[in-house]
């Protein structure tokens, strides 16, 4: 079974569905798709400030549905706006529950120019970074090496699934088909934020990766991982020539 580690699954906090309704569909889209476990991350940052208490009663909320699918706490922090939070207010953002793992947003449009330096104070304080979505980044797919400093120095790379299977359009395919080939990429998950608007999808994502071994590595044996606060098993050796279609 799955873990996805992004979703905007809480209603009525950001830019997820405005209504419990829609929650429940994402819920049953995801229990569909062979998910056990999924994160609920609302954005952290200027436009949507989102508070700790927030996110928590509506994880408990929907758990209390029962649905089939356990609902981990969560946040998609601005990387600027983390730099000001205190640790106890990032540690109830834990990914996961992991109050030692952040998801940190990567911006659609340009390089943050402080990227390095606050990356680099986060985990001087400790904490383990999961970098969401870069490939859909203009700056990342002009250069995809860009990011091997940041993940050699620890942080990991989430690509969303809907980047792989080609919804997002080719030129998001092929960054997250470079980064996959150069080893720069270590989770899968969905960000759905409604099942028509970049909905879960993670099986779909799986199946256009050509390599079941993989496919698991991904959205389940790194996820899981990075929960418990475990290093990542080693990722798995590719076989044959292709492992994405392309799109």
């Amino acid at each position: 079974m799955s873990v996805d580690l992004h979703s905007h699954v809480l209603h009525g906090i950001d830019d997820g569905p405005p209504r419990l309704e829609g929650s429940i569909d994402i819920l049953r889209a995801a229990r569909d798709d062979g998910i056990s476990r999924i994160a609920a991350t609302p954005h952290v940052r200027d436009d949507h400030p989102t508070r700790p208490e927030q996110m928590e009663a509506g994880v408990d909320e929907l758990n209390a549905l029962d649905l089939g699918v356990e609902v981990l706490r969560g946040g998609e922090l601005d990387v600027e706006y983390a730099s000001r939070l205190d640790d106890e207010t990032l540690r109830r953002f834990g990914l996961g529950g992991n109050p030692s793992l952040l998801l940190l947003e990567f911006p659609y449009v340009g390089w943050p120019l402080r990227l390095r330096e606050l990356v680099f104070d986060l985990t001087v304080r400790g904490y383990t970074l999961l970098l969401a979505h870069p490939e859909r980044n203009r700056e990342v797919q002009a250069d995809p090496e860009r990011l091997r400093e940041l993940v050699d120095a620890g942080v990991f790379v989430q690509l969303t699934a809907a980047s792989v299977d080609g919804r997002l359009g080719g030129r998001t395919a092929a960054c997250a088909r470079t980064l996959l080939g150069s080893g720069l990429a270590h989770v899968l998950a969905s960000d759905a934020h409604a099942p028509s608007i970049r909905a879960v999808g993670l099986q779909a994502a799986a199946d256009a990766l050509g390599d079941a071994a993989l496919a698991e590595w991904l959205t389940s044996a790194v996820p899981a991982a990075l929960v418990a606060g475990e290093a990542p098993p080693a990722r798995p050796t590719r076989r044959g020539r292709r492992f994405l279609r392309r799109v």
